[in-house]
């Protein structure tokens, strides 16, 4: 199922499907991301969180869902990898700024 992304979203979908460094890119300098309760702050800090959470668990992120929630776009995202759990669907709330994800916080 195919499902239609604002561009900054789809870019990090794709980037953690090939090359989880570039994850890190797609968000402004100063974006943040919340995630299993720990929140990382600022480019460097993202690429340090997707790296660490690559090394950790091999998985793949398959989005098929997505709606608009105020000024939040929230995908749901079904996530299958050699982590506990497995597979399980995660929403991601994503706060864009023009071309880049200025927030995102991933829940179950």
């Amino acid at each position: 199922m195919s499902v239609d992304l604002p561009k900054p979203i789809a870019s990090y979908f794709a980037a953690d499907r090939v090359d989880r460094e570039a994850v890190a890119g797609c968000f402004a300098p100063d974006g943040t991301v919340k995630d299993e309760g720990r929140t990382y702050v600022g480019t460097a800090a993202i690429a340090q969180w997707k790296a660490e959470a690559s090394a950790k668990y091999e998985y793949t992120s398959e989005p098929f869902a997505a709606e608009q929630q105020g000024a939040m776009t929230v995908v749901t995202s079904r996530l299958t990898g050699n982590f506990p759990g497995s597979p399980v669907n995660l929403r991601y709330f994503f706060r864009l700024d023009e071309d880049k994800i200025a927030s995102l916080e991933i829940l179950p």
